[in-house]
Formats: structure tokens, C-alpha cells, sequence
């Protein structure tokens, strides 16, 4: 049963002997603080805030540092490995001959192909690779031979290959002629076609590009004396392809040699830019030749 107190306007009723019921005591006052209880208070109230900014700060120190950016190396097609270690050692702020020392270090071992002999020419892929910090010169060349592995053993590299004769191996050192001897797709498939002929009909290649590679240069310029060197990239005077590539050929090249134009040359030159002229006429050849002398004697070429 609830208790309600009497109310004013009641009647008055007679008391009764039993004991009433305590009222409820009234609300106390709120009590006042002194100046030392609000010193206290304010204090309390800096440390709370002081304390919600060191957690985030804390916080920031515990995250994990951003992720390194990749830079980039290129390498072009056409490169010789001897350009390509340059290349890795300066990307990645090595002494120069580093790279090259890893090539051919035993412990290297890289995924070579037994007919490379070790010599990994021809299998520096040109592409352009992602150099991070940790990066190891092993690591690019690695990857470089790795790339140029999965490429080259495309059915279609292998089955190119075969329908010519050839090993893949020796499409590449043929890829790697075609690459510096053309500079656009439609010569490199001529010039594949001229390497094809040539070596179907048991002759000498003859080609610059090979000698360039025996004297470790790059020139257009190439003297009688030059194309008596005794080396077994001297195409003047030995039959067949190099023991090697000459450098290392992209995607182009080597589809020309799998897949070369139609056609019965035996000789090219290039006698200007964007001016080379194939045929299987060895008078017509020497023409051009003497034209390709006068220009370059002219300063025009």
C-alpha cells in the first residue's frame, strides 16, 4: 500500500496511535567548492586533454613506414651485356664491374640455358625493371634472364625456330644480328631473310655488327685491315653464325627471324637514314656500297 501524506484540504482525522511514517528527507543543498577543490578540478581536466593528444601521437610513431616507391631500369633492345651491368651498378649506386662480377660468379648460377655456356649475352631481356633499395645486382640479373627465359620459350619462338632449322639458342644470336643491323620492323624481317638465305647457301655473313661486337665498338665504319681479325665473331672470314649473341634482342627482332620477309637477297647496306637497300645482285650491291662511300665522304650520312 503507498503511502501518500495528508493533504492539505483533508479534513482533519484523528491521530492514531501508530507510529507515521518518516517523511522524506529533503534534497541537499550543492556543495560549493573551495579554491583548492577547483585548482584540483582544472588540473584533472589539463591532464585528461593532455592525455588525448599523446595517445594519437603515440599511435603515429607505431605505424608501419610507407612503401617504397620502385624505380625504374631500362633496358633497351639492342644492348650489349657489358651495357647493361654498367646500367644495373649505376641504378643501383654500385663500384663499376660489380654486376659483371655477379654474371659470372659461380654462386650466381643464373637460369641459363645449357647452350649459353654460362655466358648470359643474349638473355638480358630488354624491358624496364622495378629497383627498390634491397635490390642485389643477383636479383635484376636474375630477373632479366628469368623474363628472357619465359619469352623464348614460347611455343611460337620454339616452333619458329624449328621451321627454320634452327635452336632457339641460335635464333637468338641470329635475333641479335638482326637487331643491330635494322632499326624498324620491315628491315629486320629483310635482313632475317638475307641472314636465312645466306646461311642456307653455305656463305660467310659478313656483317659489321659481328665485327663491332670482336673490337667491342659501335661503328659504320669498317676497313679491309678490320675484316682480317682473328676472331670467332669475324663474319668476313668465318662461316655461320657467332658462337654468341652480339647483344640482347627485344620482341621484334626475333619475330623477324621466325618470321622473315619473302624474298631472294644476299646483300644490304644502309646508304642514308631510313634508306637500306637489299638485293641479290652483287654488282647492283656494290653500287650501292660505292654510293654509301661518297655520301659518307660528303659528310651526309
Amino acid at each position: 500500500m503507498t503511502y501518500r501524506p495528508p493533504s492539505p484540504y483533508a479534513p482533519p482525522r484523528r491521530r492514531s496511535r501508530r507510529l507515521s511514517l518518516p517523511r522524506p528527507p529533503r534534497p541537499s543543498r550543492r556543495p560549493r567548492l573551495t579554491r583548492r577543490g577547483k585548482v584540483a578540478l582544472l588540473l584533472g581536466a589539463v591532464l585528461a586533454v593532455a592525455a588525448a593528444v599523446t595517445v594519437p601521437l603515440l599511435l603515429t610513431r607505431d605505424e608501419p613506414p610507407a612503401v617504397e616507391q620502385p624505380r625504374a631500369l631500362l633496358v633497351p633492345e639492342g644492348w650489349r651485356a657489358g651495357q647493361v651491368y654498367t646500367a644495373v651498378d649505376r641504378a643501383l649506386g654500385l663500384p663499376r664491374g660489380t654486376a659483371r662480377k655477379t654474371a659470372t660468379a659461380p654462386g650466381t648460377a643464373l637460369p641459363l640455358p645449357p647452350a649459353a655456356g654460362g655466358n648470359p649475352e643474349g638473355y638480358l631481356f630488354p624491358a624496364t625493371y622495378p629497383v627498390l633499395s634491397a635490390t642485389t645486382p643477383e636479383d635484376l640479373l636474375r630477373f632479366m634472364v628469368t623474363t628472357a627465359g619465359r619469352r623464348l620459350g614460347a611455343p611460337r619462338i620454339v616452333e619458329g625456330a624449328k621451321a627454320h632449322g634452327l635452336s632457339v639458342y641460335e635464333t637468338v644470336v641470329a635475333a641479335s644480328i638482326v637487331q643491330a643491323e635494322a632499326d624498324n620492323p620491315e628491315d629486320m624481317a629483310k635482313v632475317a631473310r638475307v641472314v636465312h638465305n645466306r646461311l642456307a647457301r653455305g656463305m660467310a655473313l659478313q656483317m659489321d655488327s659481328t665485327l663491332n661486337y670482336a673490337l667491342d665498338r659501335s661503328t659504320l665504319d669498317t676497313t679491309h685491315e678490320d675484316t682480317r681479325t682473328r676472331s670467332p665473331y669475324n663474319t668476313y672470314e668465318r662461316k655461320g653464325l657467332p658462337p654468341t649473341p652480339i647483344g640482347n634482342p627485344g620482341d621484334q627482332a626475333l619475330d623477324a627471324v621466325i618470321r622473315p620477309a619473302d624474298g631472294d637477297w644476299l646483300y644490304f647496306v644502309t646508304v642514308g637514314p631510313g634508306d637500306t637497300r637489299f638485293t641479290a645482285d652483287y654488282a647492283a650491291h656494290q653500287a650501292n656500297v660505292a654510293e654509301f662511300n661518297a655520301l659518307r665522304g660528303a659528310g651526309k650520312s
